[in-house]
């Protein structure tokens, strides 16, 4: 099922494509990715669900992420499904350093902390867009389809939470935020990681 879904704004936003290092390892690896990807989709569920509760004031913010909490969760549902096909045991694994890493850059005092954490749902949405595209013609005719269909639906998450940062602040405040954000992303795509997940970076062999 080849994509019909334009990623060209998912490419430009991001600032580097993902490592043929890491596509190597990670087709290796699936069945720790899946065991990842299921957990990403409950954060990211779980992400939304907390915006819409610490900011109820915010119309457009609380009808985007009551949307994306319920498709996170479908997808959740969709890889546990798939897990349970092939046998795979939806053990424990450590989270990769990516979300954590560029969390640490978030400010601290509202509206600009909630800008930031708009930015970091960005770029991890975008990420996560770009590796199911990366990883659909080397895996399996299901999987393959499977991360085909979430391409429309994490490209549209990205930007909504784009669009609800310039909505709070500055053009020009937030691509400077932007700025920042992308340079630690590339920095942690880019760079040597100890362990493969869906946000990691180039395993070391």
């Amino acid at each position: 099922m080849p994509s019909t879904v334009d990623l060209t704004p998912v490419f430009d936003f991001l600032p580097c494509r993902t490592p043929d290092a890491w596509l190597s390892a990670a087709v290796k690896s699936l069945p720790i990715l899946m065991i990842d990807h299921a957990n990403c989709e409950k954060k990211a569920a779980a992400t939304a669900m907390s915006l819409m509760h610490r900011y109820t004031d915010n119309a457009p913010l609380l009808n985007k992420m009551s949307r994306l909490a319920r498709e996170e969760l479908r997808h959740f549902e969709q890889v546990l499904k798939l897990m349970t096909q092939r046998g795979i045991a939806y053990n424990s694994v450590t989270a990769s350093r990516y979300a954590q890493t560029l969390r640490e850059k978030v400010r601290k005092k509202d509206p600009h902390k909630l800008v930031d954490t708009l930015i970091v749902g960005a770029l991890i949405e975008a990420r996560s867009c770009e590796r199911f595209a990366a990883l659909a013609p080397h895996v399996d005719d299901t999987l393959r389809d499977f991360y085909t269909s979430l391409l429309k639906s994490e490209s549209r998450h990205f930007a909504d939470y784009i669009s609800l940062a310039k909505n709070l602040e500055d053009a020009s405040v937030v691509e400077d935020r932007l700025a920042l954000f992308r340079s630690v992303e590339k920095e942690l795509i880019e760079s040597e990681d100890t362990e493969i997940r869906f946000h990691s970076g180039v395993p070391v062999v």
